[in-house]
This record gives structure tokens, C-alpha cells and sequence, in this order.
């Protein structure tokens, strides 16, 4: 896929993806939709990718939803001119498939926010694994100003990262709010410079990819992200007690163990794309 709204660099296993709209300040498309979903299908399918950096090209990071669509269609990406609402079967959120492109990405994701981030332009950064910002940066989570409501994947990543209370607040209010703020609410990780948050988030996926093992941490990936929603610890016990065996027995843990008692590097060679992208103790629902 030729890219236009976003461009991609790959060095020293990081793909750094870059929001490339800088005179629209990164405004979301749907051209920018299907880009970012088809950039994170291929990150996770290629095993040269060990981390994905998402950042924004020129003062912002993403301005939100652009409310100019180049080919004159619906912002949103259906057609009512004819004021007929279409089978509701047919409608997919544009933010929600990023969202799901990303959590379905068995890589870590870091968002490295340079600069405002409003509408999807936060909503669409939640189901990265860590999000660092430009301290000062514009914040909002603005669809009810609009009168709109969240999307993105968003009332169900938002709670889990900063509390019932905090994301009601932001979401009902609809109101900007400085980074500072989202810091403290753990929105972020980290706050830096306007200049030195490319930078950080790269250095933090070194650190993630050091010395890991793909596998190990691709898993890992999907056991904290969805073994929370369990009712019950057993559960998750189960899905642990599954994962390590075959970890140890089948995948990169077979020398993890022989290397530390050889006081040697271990070598992780299992190929990701050999191990299942899905089990069956965590189905995805349909969507209806």
C-alpha cells in the first residue's frame, strides 16, 4: 500500500510511524484510517518490527477528525444524503478500527505525542501500550461539545487507564486540558519537551525490546490486556498456567533457562508468526 497520510521509517527493529499532515495539523482521514490499520496488520506480521513509535509530523500530534474531507464525502466515512440511516450492520466506527488494528498488534505500541491530541487524536492513542507527550500539549476529549459521542474503542480503554471518575469528567465536560493534567489522571507516562519525545519513546522501545523475547512479550501483551476483564483469578490461572508450559516446552523459553545457567545470551529464535495470534479463552465477539 503506497502511503500519503502517513509515512513509515524502520531502524534498528523500531518502525516509527509518522501522522503526515502537518499543514492540517494531522487532521484524521479516511485515507489515514485505512493507512494505519494496513501499517499495523504489516508490523505485526513482519518479525524485522520489534516495536511501532506512532508521532505526529510538524506542532500537533492529531488536531481530531477532519471536518474538510478532500473528496467531499461524509466525515465519517458513510452516505446519509438522502437522510436515510443505512443498516446499522454496515457502520463501522473509522477510530474503532485503528484502535482495534492496534490492540490486535502483538508488538508494544508507544504513542510519542508531540503536540495537541484531541477527538480520535486521543481516543485513537488508548490501545498503545505506553503514551508519552510534549508538556503543554492540548488534550481533549471533545464529542459532547459537539454533540457526538465517544468512539474510538474509547469508553472501553479510557476507564481502565485513568478511573471511572476521571474519564466521566473529561468525556461529560468535553473540555481541553494540558498534558500536566493527563499525566497526573496516569493518561501518561511521562511528560518531555516538544523536542525530546520522539526521542524518549524510541529509547523506551529499546529498553522494551533489549533483551526480550518477541514471543514472550507478545503474549504477555495479550494476557495484560485482556485478563483483567475475567470475573475471576481462576481464569486467569488457567490462561497462565497454558501459556507458560508452552512458552517453556515449544517457544523462546526452551533456552531461556539452559542460558541463564550457562551465564550466556539466550537465543530467541521462534518465529511469531508460528505461534497462534488467537486462543480459544479469549473470543473475539462478532460484531453485530
Amino acid at each position: 500500500m503506497e502511503y500519503q497520510h502517513i509515512r513509515t521509517e524502520l531502524a534498528d527493529n523500531i518502525l516509527t510511524v509518522t501522522l503526515n499532515r502537518p499543514d492540517r495539523m494531522n487532521a484524521f482521514t479516511l485515507r489515514m484510517k485505512d493507512e494505519l490499520v494496513h501499517v499495523f496488520g504489516e508490523a505485526d506480521r513482519d518479525n524485522q518490527v520489534r516495536a511501532v513509535v506512532v508521532t505526529g509530523a510538524g506542532r500537533a500530534f492529531c488536531a481530531g477528525m477532519e471536518m474538510q474531507p478532500e473528496d467531499g464525502g461524509h466525515v465519517f466515512g458513510y452516505d446519509d444524503a438522502e437522510g436515510e440511516e443505512p443498516p446499522v450492520g454496515t457502520i463501522r466506527d473509522s477510530g474503532g478500527e485503528v484502535s482495534l488494528a492496534i490492540f490486535n498488534c502483538r508488538k508494544p505500541v508507544i504513542g510519542a505525542l508531540n503536540g495537541a491530541a484531541v477527538g480520535v487524536g486521543i481516543t485513537m492513542t488508548l490501545p498503545m501500550d505506553f503514551r508519552l507527550a510534549a508538556e503543554g500539549a492540548k488534550i481533549g476529549f471533545v464529542f459532547t461539545q459537539r454533540g457526538l459521542t465517544p468512539e474510538a474503542c474509547s469508553t472501553w480503554f479510557l476507564p481502565r487507564a485513568v478511573g471511572m471518575q476521571k474519564a466521566l469528567e473529561w468525556v461529560y465536560s468535553g473540555d481541553i486540558f494540558l498534558a500536566e493534567e493527563g499525566l497526573e489522571a496516569g493518561l501518561f507516562r511521562s511528560l518531555h519537551g516538544k523536542e525530546e519525545v520522539l526521542d524518549a519513546a524510541l529509547a523506551l522501545a529499546r529498553k522494551l525490546i533489549a533483551k526480550s523475547s518477541p514471543v514472550s512479550v507478545a503474549l504477555a501483551k495479550q494476557m495484560l490486556w485482556r485478563n483483567p476483564t475475567f470475573d475471576h483469578p481462576m481464569q486467569a490461572h488457567a490462561v497462565e498456567s497454558r501459556m507458560i508450559y508452552r512458552a517453556n516446552e515449544f517457544w523462546d523459553g526452551k533456552d531461556g533457562f539452559t542460558a541463564f545457567l550457562e551465564k550466556r545470551d539466550p537465543v530467541f529464535d521462534t518465529d511469531l508468526n508460528h505461534v497462534p495470534a488467537e486462543f480459544n479463552f479469549w473470543p473475539e465477539p462478532p460484531l453485530k
